[in-house]
């Protein structure tokens, strides 16, 4: 089977945004922080942990996501699982952004094209070229993103797609195949500035095991590890790289280094700004 062509990624794109239920958020600047899923390493929901302690340091976070397709638990599940309400309110979510600075939207919600496809893909229970379209459909249309994808090839793709749009972003590959920085290894990233491979020795930090960032087998073992992680009860390996996404969403966002944006997510973990905001959207919530 063929891969998809960037002419047809963009197709599809197009398509789905102008059929979406769009979101003015625009008055946040927001940055959304979302990886394609279908790498099958069922790992923790580190860009939703990361999406929380990048609000905590003052970045707000428009946070598309959806129910976990390949793996034990999507973002949505989590979420679901802890209280937080999804909305297609604007008013509501405008509200999150202000009070929580973050708002979660639930891709479902948003794109009423995709209805009959979600139980094929779950049936399927393997990655499709939709989990390639997910990260580039955030109905609040942010101009900010960190965006995982689980090979080189949707790196590339990606990375055609979104040169002089005038966006701020950093798309990101693990070279042992994880949608996002992993730590356990190299990682080659490309922004709107430059391309690297990036290095746990960059930020100052020890390459680490893939048993470390285990998301557990049932969604309540993935909240579980969420809500220890982000109560600052993580173990270092965790707390590492849910900051180091962080801090490279921080840093896309503010236009620092990825080491000061590392820093910074540091912060917010540490000094319980992150599980304010995230208690704070489950007070919204109810």
């Amino acid at each position: 089977m063929r891969s998809i062509t960037l002419e047809e990624l963009k197709g599809f794109r197009d398509a789905l945004l102008e059929l979406c239920l769009p979101v003015n958020l625009s008055d946040f600047n927001a940055i959304d922080i979302v990886g394609t899923g279908g790498d099958g390493k069922n790992t923790f929901n580190i860009s939703t942990l990361s999406a929380f302690i990048t609000a905590g340091a003052g970045v707000h976070v428009s946070k598309h996501g959806n129910y976990g397709v390949s793996s034990t638990s999507g973002s949505s599940n989590v979420m679901e699982h802890l209280g937080v309400k999804f909305s297609n309110n604007e008013d509501f979510l405008k509200r999150a952004l202000d009070q929580a600075g973050i708002c979660i939207l639930h891709a479902p919600l948003f794109h009423p094209a995709m209805k009959n496809v979600a139980p094929i893909r779950k049936e399927l229970g393997i990655k499709t070229f939709f989990n390639m379209l997910g990260p580039l459909v955030n109905p609040s249309f942010p101009k900010n993103h960190v965006l995982g994808v689980f090979n080189l090839e949707v790196l590339r793709l990606y990375s055609f797609l979104f040169q002089n749009t005038g966006h701020n972003y950093n798309i990101v590959y693990a070279l042992d195949g994880y949608d996002e920085i992993s730590l356990t290894g190299k990682a080659k990233i490309i922004s709107n500035h430059t391309e690297k491979l990036f290095s746990p020795e960059d930020l100052g930090v020890s390459i680490i095991k893939q048993e470390d960032i285990f998301g557990g087998d049932t969604i309540k073992d993935a909240a579980n590890i969420f809500v220890d992680i982000i109560s600052g009860k993580g173990t270092e390996a965790q707390n590492n790289v849910v900051c180091a996404n962080a801090g490279l969403a921080i840093a896309t966002s503010k236009q620092i280094s990825h080491q000061e944006g590392f820093e910074l997510a540091k912060e917010s973990l540490f000094s319980g700004k992150a599980k304010t905001s995230l208690d704070k959207l489950i007070e919204l919530s109810k």
